[in-house]
């Protein structure tokens, strides 16, 4: 939940108000449609608004057992390897950050500049409550280098890399008519495709699109946010359009990035469908033993290529009742300008080694997610989800077990949550997740499948 950024003598329940009222009320409610203002609040709840600067944030916290999991990671903004990994190993128990929702702090504010324009900005810093460390994904992989598989810790890539305003950080300009154009370290137009039609709502507790950052990120997770990128979305009546694009610039994430959206709703019914590519994607990976021998030891391994992803998303509504789901295709393919090992990624991660050839075939993997939400009451809801992975055989030599990571192969993974709302900003949840890999995506695992149960307590403001 969040709040708008509306002033109380702007209240849209006043009998007359002046035409920037009416403007910034306007522009508002078109900021919460495209998503740069969230979920907004009614209208007069401004009680964090001041001057049109609104403060927002999330405290998550919760209790978790895996059957087969890894200890925590301060850095590792989903706290825990929720579903099965590589290195998910003995059973545990532990204190948990961010198991429904991302813990963040951000700013935001609009400033009208006459009844048509309005100057916007947005920052956001992602944080884990339980060691108050800032989200850093690329900084948990630093952990693992060199160590025995079932000695590690939960870590992985991330989007989050330890940057202050790790979420997004833009300004840019919004109109009534127009739409709004941001500039800066942009949330993608997939991302909030992804979180809007995730019947979980990119929990990284009990979803598996919302724990991994693949399917957000075009197949890279780093990708799910893109410096040095440019943002619009526009909403007419039923229908509305985004669009992204990057101009691979910066050094934290070399390469053209590119999408399109567009999208309907009809009643209660929603749908959307995206396109995206990006070149030179990057996906880092922990030092083996042998490469920490020679490498700095907090530098890491990277996989280059070139990704491109389309996506259809849907959610129909009716009563009590609403079911939502989707499909990404993903597909992976050699870059065509790679990338030399030896530079500074994003948050500053040294890249001691990287992989430009890892596809002699394209990789494709298909995500696919379904799920239904049935709400007893105002406050009281449950939650039931299913998501898929299929990967096909990309290796020179085709197979279908798991003596390659390049090996065709599927994850399956299920999900159910309770979730009670106390007030309009606390709740407290219950959860349980089963994931389990085959073939190609189980090469080297410890263990195939993992049971999560999670309860814990969450504070929107």
């Amino acid at each position: 939940m969040s709040h708008s950024y509306v002033p109380r003598t702007c209240s849209a329940g006043k009998p007359t108000i002046s035409s920037t009222c009416k403007a910034m009320l306007a522009v508002v409610a078109g900021l919460s449609a495209t998503g740069f203002a969230g979920n907004a609040m009614a209208a007069e709840d401004t009680s964090l608004t001041w001057n049109g600067i609104t403060l927002y944030g999330v405290v998550d916290v919760g209790l978790a057992h895996q059957t087969h999991g890894t200890p925590t990671t301060a850095e590792f903004y989903p706290s825990a390897e929720w579903v099965i990994s590589k290195n998910s190993n003995k059973s545990i128990t532990s204190i948990v950050s961010n198991p429904m929702s991302q813990s963040r702090l951000g700013l935001r504010g609009l400033e009208p500049l006459n009844d048509q324009f309005s100057f916007v900005f947005n920052v956001e810093m992602g944080f884990d409550p339980t060691s108050g460390a800032l989200a850093d994904a690329p900084g948990s992989l630093t952990k693992n280098n060199g160590v025995a598989l079932e000695n590690q810790r939960s870590a992985g890539d991330g989007s989050r890399a330890g940057q202050i305003f790790n979420g997004q950080a833009v300004a840019g300009f919004s109109s009534k008519d127009y739409g709004t154009v941001v500039f800066g370290r942009n949330t993608t137009v997939l991302l909030d495709n992804i979180v809007k039609y995730d019947p979980m709502n990119g929990s990284y507790a009990l979803s598996l699109i919302g724990y991994s950052g693949v399917t957000s990120g075009m197949g890279s997770t780093e990708n799910a946010r893109l410096d040095d990128s440019v943002k619009y979305t526009y909403k007419y009546d039923m229908f509305r359009v985004g669009a992204l694009y990057q101009f691979g610039n910066a050094d934290t994430s070399p390469g053209k990035a590119y999408q399109a959206n567009v999208g309907l709703d009809y009643g209660g019914f929603s749908a959307d469908a995206v396109y995206g590519h990006k070149n030179t994607a990057i996906s880092l990976a922990s030092l083996s033993a042998a490469q920490v021998v020679t490498l700095p030891t907090n530098s890491l391994a990277a996989t280059i290529s070139d990704n491109t992803s389309y996506t259809l998303d849907a959610s129909y509504a009716t009563g009590p009742f609403k079911v939502s789901g989707g499909y990404e295709h993903i597909k992976y393919e050699n870059p065509s300008n790679p990338l030399a090992a030896g530079f500074a990624g994003l948050g500053g991660y040294w890249v001691g080694v990287t992989n430009n050839t890892a596809f002699p075939k394209p990789k494709v993997l298909q995500v696919y997610w379904l799920g239904a939400k049935y709400n007893f009451t105002n406050d009281f809801d449950i939650t039931g989800a299913w998501y898929h992975y299929d990967q096909n055989a990309y290796g020179v030599v085709k197979c279908s077990n798991d003596s390659a990571a390049n090996c065709s192969g599927a994850e399956n993974v299920y999900s159910v949550r309770l979730d009670y709302r106390f007030t309009k900003r606390f709740d407290v949840y219950a959860g349980l997740q089963n994931s389990k890999v085959s073939n190609g995506l189980a090469s080297g695992f410890l263990n195939r499948s993992t049971l999560a149960t999670v309860t814990g307590l969450r504070y929107q403001f």
